[in-house]
């Protein structure tokens, strides 16, 4: 994991920069090619190198779900970005509780079948792309110049920085993406450990996630956008995230899995509502010809914070297993402290 996201950490804001030059659809099918590609490696992997290319390959061309945002955002009108992402988040919730369940299904006929059913439907998706998609900027919205510079990451990411606009949202966010990078590390074992849940109940409470994240954004989200702000919504998203690190760390200091499963159901919540009106506040702080560096700045950023997480968890867990939870839990008071004074 730390691998793909190391090598999605330099690459989605190349990727995302390159996207505001030659347009969305070219670097889709690009990122959707080199996806299958790595996936594939990966299924044949009989050696340890095969697999580590097969992820790197995958990480070097993470630009679709950045490309994406990039695109829905060019073809809606600003008020309306928020609602079209959270549908987006609907398709992942889905794919989030019918993955598992698929992939399980056809590990029965082979330890590596599901990989190459996902890259086989990943290359059908690039044929897609290239046979069905619009291309969504047109050449006069389009960044102007090209350089060495685009190929270089790190200048991209002291690009996105200087749009000042867009500082304090990923402050903030790199924060909340920390705790997440730091949960999702240790979710597997902790349960384990705390619980003693087999294997099987681990995978559905990962799917709990997935259909709390399905459920927000098809039925919650839309009456909140009607009450409430985005950045309140941005708000309730946060509190949401924060009584989850609470109640996790409770349960596993108590043992109790009733206060495990609360956690649960207050971060799918959370992180669903949260990483929707997020993303929208994001793309609407900057231009059109902007739009690719910072939705593949922000991956990059998300990436990042899947290294670092897990190897700050890892150390924390060896310490005391309800440490990593309280990590996020102090990293989620920032963020809403921090996004509040924004």
């Amino acid at each position: 994991m730390s691998v793909y996201a190391l090598a999605a950490f330099l690459s989605a804001p190349i990727l995302g920069s390159l996207s505001d030059h030659f347009g969305r659809r070219p670097i889709l099918i690009i990122s959707l090619l080199g996806s299958s590609i790595g996936y594939l490696l990966f299924g044949l992997g009989n050696s340890i190198w095969m697999l580590f290319l097969g992820r790197i390959i995958e990480g070097l061309t993470a630009g679709e779900i950045s490309t994406l945002y990039a695109y829905f955002a060019d073809i809606t009108e600003p008020n309306e970005r928020t609602k079209v992402f959270g549908w987006m988040g609907a398709l992942v919730g889905i794919g989030t509780t019918l993955g598992p369940i698929i992939g399980g299904l056809l590990a029965e006929l082979g330890n590596s079948v599901p990989i190459f059913i996902g890259a086989l439907f990943t290359f059908l998706n690039a044929v897609y792309g290239y046979t069905f998609m619009l291309e969504s900027l047109p050449i006069k919205k389009r960044s102007v110049d090209l350089s060495f510079s685009h190929v270089r990451p790190f200048h991209q990411l002291q690009q996105l920085f200087k749009i000042s606009s867009v500082i304090p949202l990923l402050t903030a966010g790199f924060a909340v993406w920390l705790a997440a990078g730091s949960l999702q590390s240790i979710f597997y074992q902790f349960s384990i450990d705390a619980f003693q849940w087999k294997a099987g109940l681990v995978g559905l409470s990962f799917s709990l996630i997935g259909i709390l994240d399905t459920v927000s954004q098809l039925f919650i989200m839309p009456r909140l956008l009607k009450k409430f702000s985005e950045q309140q919504i941005t708000r309730i998203g946060m509190f949401s995230e924060i009584l989850a690190y609470l109640f996790i760390t409770l349960s596993g200091i108590l043992l109790l899995p009733i206060l495990f499963l609360f956690g649960i159901i207050c971060y799918g919540f959370g992180d669903s509502i949260f990483t929707t009106v997020f993303n929208g506040q994001l793309s609407n702080s900057v231009s059109d010809n902007q739009q690719g560096l910072v939705m593949g700045g922000t991956q990059s950023i998300q990436s990042l914070s899947r290294v670092i997480g897990p190897l700050i968890a890892g150390q924390l867990y060896a310490a005391a297993p309800f440490l990593p939870t309280v990590f996020g839990f102090l990293l989620m008071i920032f963020a809403y402290y921090h996004y509040n004074k924004k």
